[in-house]
């Protein structure tokens, strides 16, 4: 696996990212190379910028007992 604190394997992820182009055609999935980008960050944001607010105590409620199993549960 690869580390993101590696200086090998992170000059390795920035080429790659330096070649894509808004014709880069996805290998898997559906998502554009902008929107790609922009998911990758969303991450960062909440750890470095703290934009996204956290959620009340309903919401906690919800992404708990009707997300949480779709996201971290055994089904693919």
């Amino acid at each position: 696996m690869k580390n993101l604190f590696s200086p090998k394997d992170t000059n390795e992820f920035i080429n790659r990212i330096e070649k894509l182009t808004p014709n880069t055609i996805p290998q898997w999935g559906k998502m554009t190379v902008d929107q790609m980008l922009a998911h990758c960050n969303v991450t960062y944001e909440f750890v470095f910028d703290n934009i996204h607010p956290k959620p009340n105590v309903f919401k906690k409620l919800l992404f708990k007992l009707f997300i949480k199993n779709a996201v971290v549960g055994d089904k693919p």
